[in-house]
């Protein structure tokens, strides 16, 4: 049997591959939309593929079933009460199939979303009893699945799904079953994922918090409690796999554009992204830009602060950051890439045309302004389990999601120092309250790292 892990760089997402190199087969499972990886392992190992599988409509990337079907002319299958409107090959409770010396076995594993699917995996070379499940998004790594996606009038059901797909279902398989997730640390389809990629079943039940409950009612109240933001994007995934993604040959063409062109489509309405590092955008940027920098949270950010909708414009360093943000962009249904400005901001200021700046302040800077007795506006865009380990002195906590949520209180006139962990955010958040209208708003070098690390005080929240 052949097997293989395919890690999605940032959106912590896991695709996987099952096959068989003697019968000249194999299957994709949850496979991300950029497949060339997928194309690659089939032609190397000579292996046709058959077909591709999404264990659910996933709300946090775009499925890319349907480039693969495009491709290779394989099936695609889902559980056969999916809220799907495209052709598929319907899969239930029971179904059992091989590829070889490879078998899957579906099993119902509603709670995430309700038309959820695991597949346990059997190495019939090997032996008869499955070797692996696959479960989807009910069973992570050190966590569970959220239920409240589906929204809130589904929210008990989903939770006693959940709760049945966990304590009921996986509880008759045994402890060595080993588990593969679709996701891990980085995705927001959880709420505290470990950043290994894999587990067993018997480890997960010892050491995994959301398997220790010893009733339902305590395991009813505990998923009650509040779950990560949900990105602007999420819906609109979810709609997009719904409806059955669109081929990436279809998207817009890309241009490079000079300024002229860039600021004319800028002033229609579109969205400019500057994707540079914190310094660099500090240093001057294009009016009314958010700054999203390449990291690894980098596609969960933009769908926190970008409608999908949207028609994007980069700004971006070179052509290989420009073909790695459209694959971000597209990997989670933006899009709309109407272009990049080309020779990057430069040619912007060679042009003559506006450019703004972003105050970055050291920390020592600001203890200096402290000791000196002024009166500082400090902002803390961290969530507020992070503010746990201390503030700094006389700070405000406004989690970054509420201030992209407009559900805060700060004067338009005032000077404001924004920061977070490291100062990714912090730049994130300001850039947004500059395009709204906050003309003083400034960003920590280096956030709360850097405050601790130089031996400043701090204060419990």
């Amino acid at each position: 049997m052949y097997f293989k892990q395919i890690t999605t760089p940032g959106l912590g997402c896991f695709s996987y591959i099952i096959g068989c190199p003697a019968a000249r087969e194999m299957v994709v499972i949850d496979p991300k939309r950029d497949i060339q990886d997928y194309l690659d392992i089939s032609q190397q190992e000579g292996m046709k593929i058959i077909h591709a599988i999404d264990t659910h409509v996933h709300a946090d990337h775009i499925s890319g079933t349907h480039e693969l079907k495009s491709q290779t002319g394989c099936d695609i299958m889902v559980y056969e009460s999916s809220p799907v409107n495209y052709p598929f090959t319907p899969l239930k409770e029971g179904d059992a199939f091989k590829i070889g010396n490879a078998g899957l076995e579906v099993l119902s594993t509603p709670g995430h979303t309700p038309d959820a699917l695991s597949l346990l995996v059997t190495d019939f070379s090997r032996g008869d009893e499955p070797w692996i499940i696959l479960t989807g998004d009910v069973l992570f790594v050190g966590d569970i699945g959220r239920p409240d996606l589906v929204g809130d009038a589904k929210l008990d059901e989903q939770i006693a799904n959940l709760y049945n797909s966990l304590y009921v279902k996986l509880a008759q398989y045994p402890d060595h079953l080993e588990v593969f997730p679709a996701h891990g640390a980085g995705s927001l389809c959880g709420r505290g994922m470990s950043s290994k990629p894999s587990s067993t079943l018997g480890f997960e039940r010892r050491h995994n918090k959301m398997l220790g409950f010893n009733s339902y009612e305590s395991f009813h109240f505990a998923m009650n409690k509040e779950f990560p933001a949900r990105p602007k994007s999420f819906t609109h995934i979810i709609s997009t796999n719904a409806s059955g993604a669109p081929l990436l040959e279809r998207c817009p063409v890309d241009l490079a554009m000079a300024p002229e062109q860039f600021e004319e489509r800028m002033l229609a309405g579109a969205v400019v992204l500057d994707v540079r590092d914190t310094a660099s955008y500090g240093g001057y940027h294009i009016p009314g830009s958010l700054n999203i920098g390449f990291s690894d949270a980098l596609a969960n950010w933009i769908g926190m602060v970008v409608e999908p909708q949207a028609d994007l414009l980069l700004v971006i360093d070179s052509q290989a950051d420009y073909d790695r943000m459209r694959t971000e962009l597209h990997r989670i249904g933006y899009d709309n890439i109407l272009g990049y400005l080309k020779g990057g901001i430069s040619a912007w200021v060679y042009s003559g045309r506006p450019v703004n700046r972003l105050s970055i302040d050291s920390a020592q800077e600001i203890q200096t302004n402290m000791e000196q007795g002024e009166t500082l506006s400090l902002i803390d865009v961290r969530t507020p389990v992070e503010t746990e380990s201390g503030i700094l002195p006389g700070a405000t906590l406004i989690p970054l999601d509420k201030i992209l949520a407009g559900d805060f209180s700060l004067s338009e006139d005032g000077h404001h120092i924004l920061y977070c962990a490291s100062g990714y955010r912090s730049n994130i958040a300001a850039s947004y309250l500059q395009q709204k209208g906050y003309w003083d708003v400034r960003a920590m070098a280096g956030g709360f790292l850097a405050w601790t690390r130089a031996g400043y005080p701090t204060s419990q929240q």
